[in-house]
């Protein structure tokens, strides 16, 4: 039995992340048990085909990590070349196994069906069925916006980047703060570790200013 809490506060800073909503491709077969749009560890696939779908950094990494341990990994991602945002040691590492053909890459080419034996797919030379035991979706995620907006806070109606102070996080609803991911609406790699970690302190100081005015 689900127990439910309200709690009462003055200001709210909303950093609910993004990581438990996937952008799914909505395609048939995308909810079949040997799906997941999440990584585990490539240990269970050793020597079996595997189709990894997405050009960026956690694709990248899961190919990389599967290749290495055995699996027969095949690589699927809608646009030309792989994401510009791929860390600086990673990108020669998978450009390097592309190349070599050892993980086989389907650019410009999206998935039109999961079944149980394989991935089909729309390549520029035309559809092509690649053997699957194993399917591991990377293509992002995002935040929650129906949440986010159902508090008053205004979505950029493309970019979906909310509308917020970037100095105190701020959003155009007063004391309510944005944190994280959540800042970057359909951009999420624009946030990460190493800028994501001040918007606490921004928060804060915004906080103890205000407080310090009223006093």
């Amino acid at each position: 039995m689900e127990q439910s809490n309200t709690y009462y506060g003055a200001k709210i800073a909303i950093a609910t992340g993004y990581y438990d909503l996937p952008n799914e491709l909505n395609v048939p077969g995308e909810r079949l048990p040997h799906v997941s749009h999440y990584y585990t560890e490539a240990h269970a696939f050793w020597n079996q085909d595997v189709v990894v779908v997405g050009g960026k950094n956690s694709a990248a990494e899961a190919a990389l990590d599967l290749w290495r341990n055995g699996a027969r990994v095949t690589m699927v991602h809608r646009d030309a070349e792989l994401g510009s945002t791929i860390k600086y040691w990673v990108r020669p590492d998978i450009e390097n196994r592309v190349k070599a053909g050892q993980i086989p890459m389907y650019f410009k080419s999206t998935v039109k069906e999961i079944t149980a034996e394989g991935v089909a797919i729309e390549a520029p030379d035309g559809e092509k069925f690649l053997p699957a035991k194993q399917v591991f979706l990377l293509t992002g995620y995002h935040p929650d916006f129906h949440f986010i907006e159902s508090l008053g806070v205004k979505l950029d109606p493309i970019t979906k980047k909310p509308a917020m102070n970037p100095e105190t996080h701020e959003s155009n609803i007063p004391g309510v703060y944005l944190a994280g991911v959540v800042i970057g609406g359909r951009h999420t790699s624009e946030i990460f570790i190493e800028n994501g970690r001040f918007h606490g302190k921004q928060i804060a100081l915004a906080l103890t200013a205000r407080r310090a005015q009223a006093v």
